[in-house]
């Protein structure tokens, strides 16, 4: 039994914790239903009765089908940010300063996301969307590149520039073909064949004359 807690701060505490709660299976149900139907098919009345919740409570969190669909889509991106941020600082601790081997301990914790929840994977890379999700596809792919830029230290010539957006499109690509992967030894194939590809591309390689 859980014990009753009187005073303003542990009611605070109860309240956010079980918004938190209701918001986490709003967003495991919508992952369920989306990854099965897409956005197009998918509706309010579906997410709410996999959540077994309500339509007013999923409107009170989100606010409808579009804002539930583009949390989800921020809750994958964060966790791949934060996972990428987390092996190259992993790295760094270990020792490691050359920025190819940062860059690669980043696009290794990427694929392995998108294996893990290549559900979602599929959804965004592939499915349909609300309006204006395109865009916000886009734009979150040239910060990607912008963020890779620094990471690997290039420079501003158009080469460098072409280059890293080349990697971060390889590292995408490879994204999406693990989604769809059956195995996870065909997912390791795929991210093994993308970092080889990516050391071949080393934008600081110098070019020969």
């Amino acid at each position: 039994m859980a014990r009753k807690t009187t005073g303003k701060s542990g009611i605070n505490a109860w309240q956010w914790s079980r918004t938190a709660e209701t918001r986490r299976t709003l967003l495991q149900a919508a992952r369920e239903v989306f990854a099965d139907k897409g956005f197009a098919e998918a509706s309010v009345a579906d997410v709410v009765e996999r959540a077994g919740s309500s339509v007013g409570s999923l409107y009170h969190h989100f606010g409808g089908k579009t804002e539930l669909f583009l949390a989800l889509w921020e809750d994958h991106q964060a966790t791949h940010e934060q996972s990428a941020a987390s092996a190259v600082a992993k790295a760094r601790a270990g020792g490691e300063e050359d920025p190819l081997n940062l860059f690669i301990a980043g696009a290794r914790a990427f694929l392995e996301g998108s294996w893990q929840r290549r559900d979602l994977a599929r959804l965004f890379m592939d499915g349909d969307g609300p309006p204006g999700f395109e865009l916000i596809r886009r734009t979150r792919g040239r910060e990607w590149v912008r963020q890779n830029a620094v990471l690997l230290g290039a420079g501003a010539d158009p080469v460098d520039r072409v280059t890293v957006a080349v990697l971060t499109t390889v590292i995408g690509e490879a994204g999406r073909e693990i989604a769809t992967c059956s195995t996870k030894r065909e997912a390791n194939t795929i991210t093994e064949a993308a970092i080889r590809l990516i050391r071949q591309l080393d934008p600081l390689r110098p070019i020969d004359d």
